[in-house]
């Protein structure tokens, strides 16, 4: 028995060994710190940081201008993939492209490309599921498993793009599985790894982080010097309402995050978007537009109108087996008392949902 023991032991102790070291994710401070204590020059952070983000390299074999020596040494110890492909599906009528990729652990992650006649944008996920439980949400039904990393979340850009074209790519949203500020230090490093200069990637500008609301970080995002854009999840403009649709907001209040929005928009010079799934005979009266104006009016921002997408391939039970779309020509009377009274309101065209794809939809449903 206890040469058993011994024996598992060992293996244990071999296998934590052979562990490799992730690089993707590494934003160039962290590479330099890896290469000076390996004694190498710290431009050699710089190099990897290139091939890696800008490139989109995934073996240290393609860095030509590296020394085939450092090469050598680091190829065992070092790990540049953290995704791989699992499945892909393609919507016959809008083209938008769902691909499943599965993590080094085995856990699968939704990413969707949605092309666009004047953009395509690149919809990532934070999070192996999502804990908020919003009633309205696929992902939220399929419960949480963990944070994605920031080579994680990087390498879904890179397989996408590299299946679709990296030069197609004009912008990225965090809206995706998951809640982006739960996982903030991954979110913040991608952001800033994405937009860095050496990658030649995506500016502030065409970046925006969706949040269903985690006051303390809207403001701390805020504070970080990363100017993109905010899209917050609203829709319901009632704390008692907006509570039973979206647990969170009994932790962090409307009041509370509409508070943080104001400051964000104030400090980042940033218009809000306000994302609003239009719930048939729950937020979509006249009492609520009068509510939403009021905001609109009082935070610089602008209105998202979502039509609800069913989330019945995840068998909901409960308040959220009972939700319905508010109806097309409503929603089409709701925007347009809305504009009249000068708010900015789109209506999110749903692509996708032919493929569970569109908004609110992505959930893991393969094995």
């Amino acid at each position: 028995m206890e040469n058993e023991e011994n024996l598992q032991i060992e293996n244990t102790l071999s296998t934590e060994a052979k562990k490799k070291i992730t690089l993707k994710g590494m934003t160039i401070e962290e590479l330099k710190n890896y290469f000076t204590s390996k004694g190498m020059q710290k431009f050699r952070a710089e190099q990897f940081f290139y091939w890696m983000y800008n490139h989109l390299t995934t073996t240290v074999d393609e860095m030509s201008n590296i020394p085939k020596t450092i090469r050598n040494e680091v190829r065992e110890e070092i790990e540049l993939q953290t995704l791989n492909y699992f499945h892909t599906e393609q919507s016959e009528s809008t083209k938008t492209k769902k691909y499943i990729f599965v993590t080094n652990d085995g856990n699968k992650i939704e990413t969707v490309i949605i092309p666009e006649e004047t953009r395509t944008t690149l919809c990532v996920s934070t999070q192996v599921g999502c804990p908020l439980d919003c009633q309205f949400c696929a992902t939220g039904l399929m419960g949480y498993k963990r944070n994605l990393t920031s080579g994680e979340i990087f390498d879904q850009f890179m397989l996408a793009a590299k299946d679709f074209g990296k030069e197609k790519i004009t912008n990225i949203v965090y809206m995706g599985m998951g809640e982006p500020l739960l996982n903030y230090y991954n979110t913040v490093k991608s952001l800033r790894i994405f937009s860095h200069e050496i990658t030649k990637g995506i500016s502030y500008k065409k970046i925006t982080v969706s949040t269903a609301g985690i006051a303390p970080k809207i403001r701390e995002l805020a504070d970080s010097g990363l100017n993109v854009k905010i899209a917050f999840s609203l829709h319901s403009c009632f704390e008692e309402m907006r509570t039973k649709l979206m647990p969170i907001n009994q932790k962090y209040t409307l009041k509370e995050n509409l508070m943080a929005l104001r400051y964000y928009a104030k400090k980042t010079a940033t218009r809000i978007t306000f994302e609003y799934v239009m719930l048939k005979n729950l937020n979509d009266t006249d009492k609520d537009i009068e509510a939403l104006s009021k905001i609109c009016k009082e935070i610089p921002s602008k209105i998202n109108v979502i039509p609800f997408n069913s989330v019945s391939h995840m068998n909901p039970t409960g308040f959220s087996a009972q939700l319905e779309s508010t109806s097309k020509e409503k929603i089409e009377e709701f925007v347009a008392k809305l504009r009249d009274k000068n708010i900015t309101v789109m209506i999110r065209q749903t692509q996708g949902d032919d493929i569970a794809a569109a908004c609110g939809q992505l959930a893991n449903r393969l094995s």
